[in-house]
């Protein structure tokens, strides 16, 4: 399997746990590197919350596995990134 590098998530999550204990749960799981967790909605028993994960190696299922365990769902993957180096996006002419 290729070399999964980074990963951003759209995450629906309940308000517990905080964002603070999530984010060191999932930058406790091997191969993770570092997390950053953005949220941009808020309702009233949930975030809308945006999850970046960078490192090698990551294991999806085990990322995944920790935001459900939380009470969180995946909604999409908005960008994943694999491979021995990352590649930054480039503004062409479509953009």
């Amino acid at each position: 399997m290729g070399n999964l590098r980074r990963l951003v998530m759209d995450v629906l999550k309940p308000l517990e746990p905080s964002i603070v204990e999530l984010v060191q749960l999932l930058a406790d799981l091997e191969g993770v590197d570092g997390v950053n967790i953005s949220i941009y909605e808020i309702d009233r028993r949930v975030e809308n919350a945006k999850i970046t994960v960078e490192g090698r190696n990551l294991d999806y299922k085990s990322i995944v596995r920790v935001i459900e365990e939380n009470g969180g769902a995946v909604h999409s993957i908005d960008e994943v990134a694999a491979g021995s180096v990352l590649i930054e996006d480039v503004v062409t002419a479509q953009d």
